[in-house]
């Protein structure tokens, strides 16, 4: 994604929101909240969850440009009113997408290639929000809030060669959903390089519309 960003003429800045340090993005131009392994709903044991809650909702109120994905896109729904819970299994691997009408209008149409999914809770859509897309084991994938919000419940930002971190870092999540490193790894490889073309085009035509 740096490379969109850096085109479009932003600089950036990578904040670790576990050290304190995101205030510093509150009066960002394009904030994008990436995933993680704990759930929203975790905030009694992780604390920053809170700060970055309270981050969305200022950049909310005013209408500031946020892409949130995964961990983020469920943070932005629940800032949003909306339920964020277990869905009894996980979606890990590359599947592809299916586009609501809204969603084939949106620049989220230049996803043609299978996504990667890593999750094991959804969330519902917030009311006022654009249902985007959606797989047969998640109906909620994507929404739009306004303009200038983005929640993208699968992972657009990863290439084959930085999968093995996923894999090492989650081995045992991997092994508990009955799943094979080798099986993700080989459709990584097959599928990295067209997703990575298809975020660069989707990245472009967004940043464009909420610049």
């Amino acid at each position: 994604m740096a490379d969109v960003i850096r085109a479009s003429g932003h600089e950036i800045e990578l904040l670790d929101a576990t050290q304190g340090e995101i205030k510093r993005a509150e009066d960002a131009d394009l904030l994008i909240i990436l995933g993680g392994p704990i759930s929203v709903n975790d905030e009694p044991r992780f604390p920053f969850l809170s700060e970055e809650r309270l981050l969305i909702e200022q950049r909310l109120a005013h209408g500031r440009a946020t892409l949130g994905i995964c961990l983020g896109a469920q943070l932005i729904a629940k800032v949003l009113g909306a339920r964020v819970y277990p869905m009894g299994y996980k979606e890990i691997g590359f599947s592809p997408l299916e586009l609501t009408e809204a969603g084939a209008k949106h620049p989220l149409s230049e996803i043609t290639a299978p996504v990667l999914h890593w999750h094991g809770e959804m969330f519902d859509l917030p009311g006022g929000a654009t249902r985007l897309a959606y797989t047969g084991l998640c109906s909620e994938q994507a929404f739009s809030f306004d303009t200038h919000t983005l929640a993208l419940q699968f992972h657009i930002e990863v290439r084959a060669s930085e999968l093995e971190r996923w894999l090492v870092g989650h081995v045992v999540e991997i092994e508990a959903a009955g799943l094979d490193p080798s099986e993700l790894r080989t459709q990584a490889q097959r599928w990295s390089e067209a997703l990575e073309a298809n975020a660069v085009r989707m990245l472009d035509a967004w940043i464009a519309e909420v610049s």
